[in-house]
């Protein structure tokens, strides 16, 4: 990855040595023995794509405890507990942040989110390497995400096709129109579009619409970060997103299931 120093590129020099770790740890051979079940990215494709579930908004509810920007969300964290709030609220699927260092996250997570719900997982991460994948299905995840901005363009089209031969969808998250060509490029059928630069934590709603103009028919669009009303999800749908990754406008409330039901007026 090139460019100055900046947190996305902090957070992925870091992941490139935990997985380093890990794999040492767990080999990719024995990791893979390990996989019970065989991932639904096709059941995690449909859960988002067609803009309501009746009449409310597709909403991937996000299981996170801290973030860079906030700080810890959530004292009581518990993965499992939190997933099965929102998917009895109608969540689309469930999000599990599993990146340690900056977002007090871990696969762990990914497994206990596994145990306590039928809908579709995305493992949320910063995906910089095949083995994060071989985890992510081995640990019951649907669906990965892949940040453009994280990853060279050879890298993207790897991790595109190895995501696929596991049967992963892959979420793949761009900040920009520049991103957005490198992902349709790459062959992304799923793009998210971020509303929050992850090299200055700066949230800017526009980027919503000026990416969504730029999306083919054909994909599948989730809008990111920053979505806080039901107004909001009503104007992005008008814009062509099918769902919305929501995590901090929900996690952090006493009841996060009753949020969530609340945002999607059910």
């Amino acid at each position: 990855m090139t460019g100055t120093a900046d947190l996305l590129g902090t957070i992925v020099a870091a992941t490139r040595r935990i997985v380093e770790v890990r794999e040492a740890a767990l080999p990719a051979r024995t990791l893979a023995g390990e996989q019970a079940r065989t991932p639904r990215g096709d059941a995690f494709e449909e859960a988002i794509r067609g803009g309501a579930i009746g009449d409310a908004p597709r909403i991937i509810a996000e299981c996170k405890r801290r973030s860079p920007s906030r700080g810890i969300l959530r004292y009581d964290y518990v993965p499992g507990a939190h997933a099965r709030a929102y998917a009895e609220a109608g969540a689309a699927a469930i999000s599990v942040l599993t990146e340690p260092t900056f977002f007090d996250g871990s696969p762990e997570h990914l497994r206990q989110v596994r145990a306590a719900v039928e809908i579709p997982v995305l493992r949320k991460d910063f995906i910089v390497s095949e083995y994060q994948l071989l985890e992510a299905a081995a640990f019951g995840a649907d669906a990965v995400l892949l940040i453009v901005g994280a990853l060279e363009q050879r890298e993207l089209v790897e991790l595109l096709r190895a995501a696929e031969a596991l049967r992963l969808a892959a979420l793949v998250e761009v900040h920009a129109l520049e991103e957005l060509l490198r992902a349709l490029e790459a062959g992304a059928r799923i793009v998210g579009v971020n509303s929050r630069n992850l090299r200055t934590l700066a949230v800017d709603p526009c980027v919503f619409d000026a990416v969504a103009s730029e999306l083919p028919a054909g994909v599948t669009a989730v809008a990111e970060s920053g979505i806080r009303t039901r107004d909001d999800l009503t104007r992005l749908s008008r814009a062509g997103y099918h769902a919305f990754l929501v995590g901090e406008r929900l996690i952090a409330q006493p009841d996060p299931g009753a949020a969530l039901r609340e945002l999607r007026g059910a």
